[in-house]
């Protein structure tokens, strides 16, 4: 199944309004650099995913084969949902303000950047109700969660290696960790404990942006990570940061984006004009979803109270 991402998209699309407002939702959280969409067809994916792998065994001249557990694995199925908003512009506005800034390109924009952010919650908080798809709270496997102590703990470098080790999935190569502004914030103060003032390791993305990274791994700074948690005692001062990997297409590697085959990623279509306003109406809209296809491809460690 392929797999794009959203900055992909934006440069093969041949409408400038559209790759404009792709940029904007990129330009919200590096993260959507990287990130990968697949394309599905119909609302749903039902995918299975690895539980157990099927054992093996040395075998010695004259042996018996005693290695014949299979493989298991759970049924998932991920569902689409719709993420949208309508930018009306009124007409005289659009007529007499738009000689230095384009008042449509202005409102299409915020709208743009409302999914971007609105996805980035999701992708955290989505508990799969109503109308919104399961986001990696929801989705973690209770062994993949890092035991930071009845009472949680500061966050430290040995914290951040334990949670990278929970992350099997491609032979332990992790594609990302995703932590809450306050936090990567003590990340700096303690590289900066260690004698230097610079932020350290950085990757570079493909729009050339540079962000930080531990280990080889990218940083993405996401703010809607809740930092109002508890954890025994730590009442109400805790987050959690996850670590994970990207699908590589083959939909069996941790997590990655759903998308409508026939309506993919960001979709901007001019509605027309109102019946009973003097306005336009221009519709942004995304055909989205989440999937987990790895249970070993995210993990994380809760209880973080710096």
């Amino acid at each position: 199944m392929a797999t794009v991402t959203l900055a992909e998209s934006a440069k093969l699309t041949q409408d400038m309004l559209l790759a404009g407002v792709i940029e904007q939702i990129v330009e919200v959280n590096p993260l959507f650099e990287l990130f990968p969409f697949m394309e599905i067809e119909g609302n749903a994916l039902a995918y299975n995913r690895e539980k157990v792998i099927g054992d093996v065994q040395f075998l010695g001249v004259g042996g018996t084969i005693t290695a014949k557990a299979p493989a298991e694995f759970d049924k998932v199925t991920s569902s689409l949902t719709t993420l949208i908003g309508d930018a009306e512009i009124n007409g005289l506005i659009q007529a007499t303000r738009s000689n230095y800034t384009d008042q449509k390109a202005i409102q299409v924009a915020s709208k743009a950047k409302s999914l971007g952010r609105k996805y980035q919650d999701s992708m955290i908080n989505g508990d799969g109700t109503g109308n919104a798809f399961k986001g990696m709270l929801s989705l973690l496997p209770t062994g993949q969660l890092v035991n930071s102590g009845a009472n949680g703990a500061n966050f430290s470098f040995e914290i951040l290696d334990e949670l990278i080790d929970k992350v099997k999935d491609k032979d332990g190569a992790a594609d990302f960790i995703m932590l809450p502004a306050r936090t990567l914030r003590k990340y700096y103060a303690l590289l900066r404990g260690l004698g230097g003032a610079s932020i350290g390791d950085v990757i570079t993305l493909p729009s050339g942006r540079q962000i930080p990274a531990y280990r080889g791994i990218p940083l993405f700074r996401n703010d809607w990570i809740p930092t109002n948690q508890t954890k025994g005692t730590a009442t109400g001062i805790c987050t959690t940061i996850f670590a994970g990997t990207f699908d590589d297409g083959s939909g069996t590697h941790g997590i990655a984006g759903l998308t409508a085959m026939d309506a993919a990623g960001v979709r901007v279509e001019e509605v027309g004009v109102s019946e009973t306003k003097d306005e336009s109406i221009t519709r942004v809209k995304m055909y989205c979803g989440m999937a987990l296809f790895s249970e070993l491809g995210l993990a994380a460690v809760d209880g973080i109270k710096d």
